[in-house]
């Protein structure tokens, strides 16, 4: 009973996060290369997600792995700043990307 209660819990974070980034489920499942199901039976808790379907949503979703499985960000120091970067647009994302790659030269 406590895996299932882990699995509501992580497909709820999910669920939060990908409305957060204005993501429909067809949206998300499209970026992932997956079906709208495994979207919809990962944040019903039905499904556990597989490692390699946990790194693309993350990078989808702009958030760590961490905060999915644990509810906890692995550096709460940087949330301030990942929380505003992981709430840009895409096309916003790549301008601070570029402007970062640019400081980093």
């Amino acid at each position: 009973m406590a895996d299932q209660r882990l699995l509501i819990e992580i497909g709820r974070r999910i669920k939060l996060r990908r409305k957060q980034m204005e993501y429909t489920q067809e949206q998300l499942a499209e970026l992932m290369d997956v079906s709208v199901q495994m979207i919809s039976n990962l944040e019903q808790g039905k499904k556990a997600i597989r490692p390699e379907n946990l790194v693309k949503l993350c990078y989808f979703l702009a958030i760590d792995a961490d905060y999915i499985l644990t509810g906890k960000r692995a550096h709460a120091v940087h949330d301030d700043v990942w929380e505003k970067y992981a709430a840009l647009p895409q096309h916003k994302k790549e301008l601070v990307e570029q402007l970062l790659d640019s400081w980093l030269e």
